[in-house]
């Protein structure tokens, strides 16, 4: 009997707890042919959620839990949680429910079709139509600079077989971009698409700043672009600037036009490359920062509490 871990990254989801394994079993006992775990990884939760993991991991040896000491972002969580599994495939799922656990269904067939990592593509949204549009700009953006195809409407839901398992503990990476490590290393998975449903229960803790550090690490890890767009804007602003120059100087010297050089324009052309140059130092900063947190090689998470885990 081939065995499965279904991975669930949680942060303050007390209500979606129970549902979520319920819905796992369900669908475990009607396919009835392997042998499943349900993993929590916790972002050190500040609601019961702790408590009512260990309650129902305590009355069940198939569930089991790993709580890190803080909350160490979104990405890693979910990253770390698959290096965790020793089973034959791990299935990454979210806690609220947006992304149908039914699916699992169709992601085991396709692995069992040969399929290493099949994963869930959402072609249609019940969420705010405002953030579905900022999402599919930041993934056509990601299209356009990265050196990577990335999956459009990917999040990390989706099935990954133990040989890839097995590829991601071997990374060594402290930062790890799953979307990117994915569309890395295996552009040939299997595409199943959905549409994503609204959250069960509570708020989204997926605040802009959570949004605004995937987005930054995705196009740190995975495009070169923005910074030659920096090198190449500053080249070609450099060379008007000294033709500008240049040409202010044939003008006056030979009298062919009498004016004052008047402040305005100076100030334009100084707040204007003012701008840029604060603008590429924020991105630069962003690229030495993800450097730097390399190199440092820290641990992924740290761990608090394991629980049911050989």
């Amino acid at each position: 009997m081939k065995s499965v871990t279904i991975v669930v990254p949680t942060f303050n989801e007390q209500e979606n707890i129970p549902l979520c394994v319920k819905r796992i079993e369900s669908i475990f006992s009607n396919i009835n042919k392997y042998d499943y775990r349900i993993l929590f990884v916790d972002n050190c939760s500040m609601d019961n959620t702790r408590i009512i993991i260990r309650e129902l991991a305590k009355d069940n040896p198939k569930i089991q839990y790993i709580f890190y000491v803080r909350n160490f972002g979104f990405s890693k969580s979910c990253f770390y949680g698959l290096t965790q599994c020793n089973t034959d495939c791990a299935i990454l799922l979210f806690a609220d429910l947006q992304d149908p656990p039914e699916l699992i269904t169709h992601f085991l067939k396709y692995w069992e079709d040969g399929s290493k990592v099949v994963v869930g593509v959402k072609n249609k949204s019940n969420e705010s139509k405002l953030m579905y549009f900022i999402r599919s700009i930041y993934y056509k953006i990601m299209a356009r600079i990265s050196y990577i195809d990335h999956i459009e409407q990917f999040t990390g839901f989706g099935l990954y077989d133990r040989s890839v398992l097995n590829v991601f503990r071997s990374l060594n990476d402290p930062i790890p971009y799953l979307r990117g490590i994915v569309a890395e290393l295996a552009p040939e998975c299997k595409k199943v698409f959905y549409r994503q449903h609204q959250r069960q229960f509570g708020k989204s803790s997926f605040k802009f700043r959570s949004l605004y550090d995937v987005a930054m690490l995705g196009m740190t890890s995975y495009s070169k672009f923005i910074m030659r767009c920096s090198l190449l804007l500053g080249v070609i602003v450099s060379f008007f600037s000294l033709l500008i120059a240049l040409t202010t100087v044939v003008l006056k010297v030979f009298g062919i036009v009498s004016y004052p050089i008047g402040s305005a324009a100076a100030l334009f052309g100084i707040y204007f490359l003012g701008g840029l140059i604060l603008l590429f130092l924020g991105l630069l900063g962003e690229y030495i920062a993800n450097i730097n947190v390399r190199t440092m090689n820290h641990p992924i998470v740290v761990e608090q509490e394991r629980f049911n885990l050989d």
